[in-house]
C-alpha cells in the first residue's frame, strides 16, 4: 500500500506536466481532428474542425454554458462516411432536458476535447476500460443552443494526491489492525 501511494505521488508530477501542456494547447495553432482515441495530451484542448456527415442520435447530459449558466449538454454522435469510428460533437447547451436541436450535420469548429467519462470505477483500475473517445467542442452552438464553455485544464482532474493519502491511511489502518492482531495473540502473563 505504501508502494501504492508512492507511485501515485509520481503519478501526480507527471500529471502536473501534462496539465501545463493541456494550459498551453488553446493558444497553439489548429491540428487536425483525431480519428482514434486516446486522445494525445499534445492534442487535448487545441482548435481542430470536423465534418459531421449527418446526426445519428443526440444525448444529453449536465453541462455549463460559457456565460457560466448550467443546463443539458447537447452531444451529436455522427456519422463521416459509411464506415468508420464516426465524431462525437458537444453542440451546446440548453436549459431544457428536453430541446430537440435541429442540426443535421456539417462543418463545425471548436476543440478537441474527450467524450464524458462514464467508465466504472473497477473497469478503470482493473485496466479494461476502452480509452475515450476523441469529442469536437463546438466553439459555436448549433441554433437553438447556447454556446458551450471554452474548455480549460481545470477540467481534468487531478486526484493523484487525494489517491496517495488514502493509500497511506490504508496502510497505517493495516498496521493497527497487525499491532492489536499481536496484543490478542500474545499469551496472558501469569501473575504468581
Amino acid at each position: 500500500m505504501i508502494g501504492l501511494g508512492v507511485w501515485q505521488l509520481q503519478r501526480r508530477a507527471e500529471k502536473e506536466a501534462m496539465l501545463a501542456l493541456v494550459a498551453s494547447n488553446p493558444a497553439r495553432p489548429p491540428v487536425a481532428f483525431p480519428t482514434f482515441s486516446p486522445v494525445p495530451s499534445e492534442q487535448l484542448f487545441r482548435r481542430s474542425s470536423a465534418y459531421c456527415l449527418h446526426v445519428i442520435r443526440w444525448h444529453s447530459e449536465a453541462g455549463r454554458a460559457a456565460d457560466g449558466t448550467t443546463g443539458y449538454r447537447y452531444i451529436a454522435d455522427c456519422a463521416t462516411g459509411a464506415e468508420g469510428p464516426g465524431i462525437l460533437v458537444a453542440a451546446g447547451v440548453s436549459a431544457r432536458p428536453d430541446a430537440k436541436p435541429q442540426w443535421q450535420g456539417g462543418q463545425m469548429r471548436g476543440w478537441i476535447g474527450e467524450e464524458p467519462d462514464h467508465r466504472s470505477l473497477l473497469s478503470r483500475i482493473s485496466g479494461k476500460a476502452m480509452p475515450l473517445r476523441p469529442m469536437l467542442i463546438a466553439g459555436e452552438p448549433v441554433p437553438g443552443l447556447k454556446p458551450l464553455a471554452p474548455p480549460t485544464a481545470a477540467d481534468v482532474p487531478n486526484n493523484h494526491l487525494a489517491y496517495a493519502g488514502q493509500w497511506f491511511f490504508f496502510a497505517a489502518i493495516a498496521v493497527i489492525i497487525y499491532l492489536l492482531a499481536l496484543a490478542k495473540r500474545t499469551p496472558p502473563v501469569d501473575p504468581r
